[in-house]
């Protein structure tokens, strides 16, 4: 009897995509709300005549592996050492780079995208997802530990009866709520309001190709960075949030998380382009939702930085 307690992932950067680079136990990772769906697949009916009545045989094209998981927002514990889910971050078409003893920073790619290999074990059977490329979602509220959600596909590869392995988690500290004295520095447009919560969509567009001839791939096609600030809502005469979206202005969105060596992310999009902003209430005091989008300047590749210092 497998017990739903009982899973973990593994979690692995590939050398040469869709090569299974071997987790170990040493590379499981602590996450939250891990769903996986096993096979993924378009579904092509023979749409058969016949003299009665009843199914086709369905025939499955495009098997791929889906899954879901959230990780919590904290460094390794060490500055300058990647956090362990650092693997994913990349193989959401981000790069990695390692300052020693000092920083990890990652920032978006448009080619050359790295790829993970994800082992899911449910008590007992395990998947291997290989060439796992996805797409990810930035929450922080107040009064809330912050989270990355993860939306990741892998190619298939047939589940086996494998025990789960020994394990050791790593490089990842222990989260901090999301509060004043644990995050600072937050600016919106160069506004340091209050700030009820924050969201960040890399919204990257993934699609699974098997051509023929072909190797099996995730691919990501493009990104469309998006989100949410809910701050206070300030004095016009302060900061005016409904003009510099009619006026199409731009400005920079940051916050530091943490407060110690090797548990502290810098989150920041220099860019970013209002939308349309909404009165909010929360407590009976007024607040402003404002979504915005991240653009690149003209150097490219520049939406936004996770560093982790």
């Amino acid at each position: 009897m497998a017990l739903t307690r009982k899973r973990l992932i593994q979690v692995k950067k590939e050398s040469t995509y869709g090569t299974d680079s071997t987790p170990a136990g040493t590379d499981a990772l602590l996450v939250r709300n891990l769903e996986i769906t096993p096979i993924e697949a378009d579904v092509v009916s023979r749409d058969l005549i016949r003299n009665y009545l009843g199914n086709s045989p369905q025939l499955l094209a495009n098997s791929r592996v889906s899954i879901t998981f959230q990780v919590e927002l904290a460094g390794s514990g060490t500055a300058g050492t990647a956090p362990r889910y650092g693997a994913i971050l990349q193989a959401c078409g981000l790069s990695e780079t390692i300052v020693a003893s000092t920083s990890v920073t990652y920032a978006p790619v448009s080619s050359s995208f790295s790829s993970a290999t994800i082992y899911f074990n449910n008590d007992g059977i395990r998947h291997i997802l290989t060439g796992c490329r996805g797409t990810f979602t930035l929450n922080a509220e107040v009064g809330q530990i912050p989270t990355i959600d993860f939306t990741m596909v892998g190619v298939y590869n047939a589940p086996t009866d494998t025990a789960l392995p020994t394990t050791t988690y790593s490089a990842q500290a222990s989260p901090l709520i999301f509060k004043q004295g644990n995050t600072s520095a937050f600016q919106f447009f160069s506004y340091a309001g209050c700030l009820q919560s924050v969201s960040f969509d890399i919204a990257n567009e993934t699609v699974y190709r098997e051509l023929v001839g072909c190797t099996k791939e995730v691919m990501i096609t493009n990104r469309a960075p998006s989100g949410t600030v809910l701050i206070e809502a300030p004095a016009l005469a302060t900061k005016d949030y409904f003009n510099l979206a009619q006026t199409e202005t731009t400005g920079n969105l940051t916050f530091l998380h943490g407060t110690t060596a090797g548990n502290r992310v810098t989150f920041t999009a220099g860019q970013c382009d209002i939308t349309n902003p909404t009165y909010a209430d929360q407590d009976g005091v007024q607040m402003l939702s404002i979504p915005y989008v991240a653009v690149p300047t003209t150097a490219g590749n520049d939406e936004l930085s996770l560093a982790f210092t």
